[in-house]
């Protein structure tokens, strides 16, 4: 089997879609267990599928699996999709403009994936430090350091080394613009305060609709929608199994690679431009491939 790390760095606000709604307010997908906003896999499935059958058409079905119609029954595909998890979270700092946040969490997860567990150290290292007096590890040098409404003083701070996690992001900072500055401008928080400054720092738009002729509010029309802001970065595992009949699957199988190194939009609220990536894809083991 073939296993793939793919990272997601937003270029436009990602709407996820929850499962219920609260009053007004159209949430988004969450982890039940941590709060913390994803993209599920079934979504990403759906999509990458969608991509794909444009392309090859009849390979999709056996490379995804049938679907229901026409009673037929379902079949097993010879791919497979794990949820897209936060990774890198931007937030406004009036001292620093934008920094990135992260946690233990989010890079124990990150380094399951990744040959040979090459954070540990960091995430020991962190780990210790956040356990005690400090309450943030940064990369940068900071007397202070406002994230949002939170003043941290240079006490409260201890610089970290990040060579390491800064080679490991080189697919997607290596090609320049904003995303590149992540490794000089990334803060390591415990994971309970990565979960309010989230919570704090998703994008939150209020719609109306319009009477038509007076340009007043309808009655009830009132909402507020939920995202996931642009300069996020996520990341979601995949792999593809071995073919059952290698020449009915071949040309799907070399796409799949190649249109997840590409721009994608996914979630929902495509209409209002929501949702668009720019995907990066590594072989996280290269031991692994045949």
């Amino acid at each position: 089997m073939t296993n793939y790390l793919t990272y997601m760095y937003l270029l436009t606000p990602l709407h996820t879609g929850g499962s219920s709604n609260e009053g007004n307010m159209m949430g988004i997908a969450r982890e039940i267990h941590t709060e913390f906003p994803y993209l599920p896999a079934s979504s990403l499935r759906g999509k990458i599928r969608s991509e794909l059958e444009h392309i090859h058409s009849e390979e999709a079905k056996i490379f995804f699996g049938h679907k229901i119609e026409n009673g037929q029954q379902p079949t097993e595909g010879e791919v497979w999709f794990a949820d897209a998890t936060l990774l890198f979270f931007p937030i406004a700092s009036v001292s620093h403009h934008l920094i990135w946040i992260t946690c233990p969490l989010w890079l124990e997860r990150w380094n399951r994936w990744l040959d040979k567990a090459p954070l540990q150290p960091l995430i020991t290292q962190c780990r210790q430090i956040l356990s005690g007096q400090k309450s943030a590890g940064v990369s940068f040098n900071s007397e202070k350091l406002y994230l949002q409404a939170a003043l941290l003083s240079k006490s409260d701070i201890e610089k970290i080394d990040v060579t390491t996690l800064s080679k490991l992001l080189l697919p997607i900072t290596s090609a320049g613009g904003i995303i590149s500055q992540i490794a000089e401008k990334l803060v390591i928080l415990t994971d309970e305060d990565c979960i309010a400054l989230v919570e704090t720092g998703l994008q939150r738009e209020v719609r109306v609709a319009l009477e038509e002729k007076s340009k007043t509010v309808k009655g009830g029309s009132f909402r507020s929608e939920e995202a996931i802001p642009p300069e996020t970065v996520l990341f979601f595992p995949w792999g593809m199994k071995p073919a059952k009949e290698t020449s009915k699957t071949v040309n799907i199988r070399t796409s799949t690679p190649q249109i997840l190194n590409e721009k994608l939009q996914f979630g929902g609220l495509e209409g209002l431009g929501r949702g668009w990536a720019d995907l990066k894809t590594i072989i996280p083991n290269k031991e692994d491939t045949p």
